[in-house]
């Protein structure tokens, strides 16, 4: 896939087809192109795109992927000028283990991530040997497993970071059986399972209401999960970059995010 988007973009240079590469490596179009997962960050911006963008002077063009690998990798390959959709402790692995180079620029909302279940209504009433599937991403695994410790149903051991995996588990009084899948099949799989932990896009995406549906929810304080506007390093002065970070801190995305979400996605108090 990787090799497609690169031939992908080799092709649309060669034709001269800047609109589809990165503006600011072309200078001759000034176009933003942004990749983003559809929910929140899709919907996030197409309210930028249609109410605020011309006002700011900001041109704008989204595209929507429905994976967490190739907005990166189209990002570093500049297919993309920016992406919206990941949180640090991702963006940091990714850098990590992909070898890419991407900064953050501003972190404008927190989507907080639950358990979900068709078997049960409440995170106590997981019986023993319940199966609970997670991501099977390092940094998103870690995360469920730190959401079902903080909801008293396992312990990690002490000093268990963002990249915290099953072997960190010292305390399993229900005998709990996970089941790592790629994130975007969790909502898929609760047919299947006593339980799932689902990453927020993809909860939404498939009709689950995080503050309705959730057994389990993350907390806000203190949370380093908050979703980041990244680019390519050396690109974090782009003047459109700044133009949107500026906008997707302003009040006026504040206030649709908190109107549209009702809890289900919550605005970040700083950048």
């Amino acid at each position: 896939m990787r090799t497609s988007v690169a031939a992908v973009a080799a092709l649309a240079l060669g034709l001269g087809l800047t609109a589809c590469g990165s503006g600011t490596d072309s200078g001759k179009d000034d176009t933003l192109v942004v990749g983003a997962t559809a929910v929140p960050a899709g919907e996030v911006l197409t309210y930028i795109r249609d109410h605020l963008a011309a006002k700011a002077g900001l041109k704008l063009e989204i595209k929507e992927f429905t994976d967490y690998v190739l907005p990166n990798t189209a990002l570093q390959e500049g297919e993309l000028d920016a992406n919206l959709y990941q949180n640090q402790p991702y963006l940091d692995d990714f850098n990590k283990s992909k070898g890419t180079d991407l900064v953050s620029v501003v972190k404008p909302y927190l989507p907080p991530m639950g358990v979900y279940s068709h078997r049960v209504k409440d995170i106590s009433g997981l019986a023993d040997g319940a199966t609970v599937a997670v991501p099977n991403d390092i940094t998103n695994e870690g995360r469920a497993l730190k959401l079902l410790a903080a909801g008293g149903v396992i312990k990690l051991k002490a000093g268990a970071g963002t990249d915290a995996s099953p072997r960190d588990v010292t305390d399993n009084p229900r005998h709990l059986k996970f089941k790592e899948l790629e994130a975007a099949q969790l909502p898929r799989s609760l047919d299947d399972v006593d339980a799932a932990v689902v990453n927020n896009n993809y909860a939404q995406d498939a009709g689950l209401s995080p503050t309705k549906d959730a057994i389990l929810l993350e907390s806000a304080k203190n949370n380093p999960y908050a979703n980041l506007l990244a680019v390519k390093r050396g690109h974090e002065d782009d003047p459109r970059v700044k133009k949107l970070a500026g906008l997707l801190v302003s009040p006026e995305v504040r206030a649709f995010i908190k109107d549209k979400y009702h809890g289900s996605v919550l605005p970040a108090t700083g950048g």
